[in-house]
């Protein structure tokens, strides 16, 4: 590979930190060696050697994404560092092509007198933009970290998600060739996260090279080309992300935390199976019959963004020739639910409005995570639902889908969209609207993953 073809280059990078069991041992290493040497002695030596790296070597192309996991105290925000220039390797080679743009430790590079205004343009001209160039992507930067009236505040007022939202806004919206995060995706909320990801996406697809580093296992597999494990300041493994997240999943819970007895493993097992028989029991005898018509119709009466669980982060496109105008949660009595039940149906409606005369209409909807995972994906075509052959200019349909909720713990996002299709099979989008409902499922103990697929435990005493 040419030195034109990568934009990271790193050649058997090393990082000791000489480490004093207290303030006198330090000093006594200033002195004591020095006079060692005068008298011709082996000079003694006060400190204990850490070294954080040794001998990592790594390479990322142009218009990459790389993703470094590994447990706290592995190494790499030291290396990340000595990547972004603010730490100097005890031995070994970098080569970095390209203007980098660091999200690393949270909060630096701010300075927290400053308003969040300031502290803008403190770091744009880190980045060595001129103020002309700052002030023409200001509007961006600050619609892209949405604080409101608090960009004129002192950062030292942030909370940790507002500073991270600046702190990311400044770095993903000038445009960087190399973006450099380390873990401060994760202070955000789940609908900010969403953002940023979609932000790093279309980062990636303009040509800008991405070191990434995460606790988070989905994320990196979603959204990197290659990963590397770091342990013990050592690489164990770089290649491909799945493959290199389960080998650092080994390390999290390989041998040392497998060793439990075979009994309580079985108790573990036998408690989530009835943990789930009964959840399911308890689905069956929670069974509805579908509202009417007429009181669907009265549930989907006002504004699609005026609603609560509207991600206003949303990514929409069509020729609205129809349009999804609104939406309705329900679950149980509880209408637009903060937090969602697990294993308890949800009741989903939207509000269908064709402005156009639109020829075998067919609506989807699909689940991701905030990561951008597809969870579940289906449309009223492949489910053969019968409809409308026809939509005419003003006529409204209502759409109502029931969620089982086998959905795990954590932060979800409804894509939905309405297109048409013709005899060809050619399909036309009308209005798509990804990512625009968010919903917080609740605590769940009988599993983890990505959906609950009823699995049974049985044993058989021989």
């Amino acid at each position: 590979m040419s030195s034109e073809d990568f934009a990271i280059r790193i050649e058997n990078i090393s990082k000791c930190y000489q480490v004093y069991e207290s303030p006198v041992r330090r000093l006594k290493q200033f002195i004591v060696p020095q006079l060692d040497r005068r008298l011709g002695r082996q000079p003694r030596v006060y400190h204990q050697d850490f070294w954080a790296l040794r001998d990592v070597s790594l390479e990322l192309p142009r218009g990459q994404t790389m993703g470094i996991v590994g447990r706290n105290g592995s190494g790499k925000s030291t290396l990340l560092q000595i990547i972004a220039g603010t730490l100097t390797p005890t031995s070994g080679d970098v080569k970095v092509n390209g203007r980098v743009a660091a999200l690393l430790e949270l909060g630096a590079g701010f300075n927290t007198d400053f308003s969040g205004r300031d502290n803008v343009y403190l770091n744009a001209s880190l980045l060595g933009l001129s103020k002309e160039e700052t002030d023409a992507k200001l509007d961006d930067i600050l619609s892209f970290a949405d604080i409101g009236h608090f960009i004129d505040s002192p950062v030292r007022a942030y909370s940790s998600g507002m500073l991270v939202r600046l702190a990311f806004a400044v770095q993903a919206q000038i445009d960087p060739e190399i973006l450099i995060v380390d873990e401060a995706l994760a202070v955000g909320d789940a609908k900010f996260q969403a953002k940023c990801f979609a932000r790093l996406k279309k980062l990636k697809e303009q040509g800008t090279s991405i070191l990434f580093v995460s606790h988070a296992t989905e994320q990196i597999v979603t959204h990197c080309d290659s990963a590397l494990l770091l342990d013990g300041g050592n690489v164990q493994v770089q290649g491909k992300p799945r493959d290199v997240v389960n080998r650092y999943l080994d390390i999290l819970f390989g041998k040392p935390q497998a060793e439990k007895g075979a009994r309580e493993e079985a108790e573990a097992l036998i408690e989530e199976a009835v943990i789930g028989e009964t959840a399911r029991s308890a689905r069956e005898e929670g069974k509805t019959t579908p509202a009417s018509s007429g009181a669907l119709k009265n549930l989907v009466n006002g504004a699609y963004e005026e609603r609560v669980n509207y991600n206003p982060a949303e990514y929409r496109w069509g020729d609205r020739a129809a349009e999804l105008v609104d939406f309705h949660l329900q679950q149980g009595d509880e209408t637009y639910p903060s937090q969602v039940i697990p294993r308890k149906p949800l009741t989903l409606l939207f509000k269908v409005r064709f402005h156009q005369h639109v020829v075998r209409p067919i609506f989807g909807f699909a689940i991701k995570t905030k990561e951008g995972v597809t969870v579940y994906n289906t449309n009223s075509e492949w489910q053969s639902v019968p409809w409308i052959d026809e939509g005419q200019a003003g006529q409204e349909s209502v759409v109502s889908i029931t969620l089982p909720m086998m959905l795990p713990e954590g932060d979800f996002f409804v894509s939905a969209g309405i297109a048409s299709s013709s005899l060809q099979g050619e399909v036309t989008p009308h209005d798509r609207r990804y990512d625009s409902i968010h919903l917080a499922v609740g605590s769940v103990t009988t599993f983890t993953g990505l959906a609950d697929l009823n699995a049974r435990i049985n044993f058989e005493t021989q």
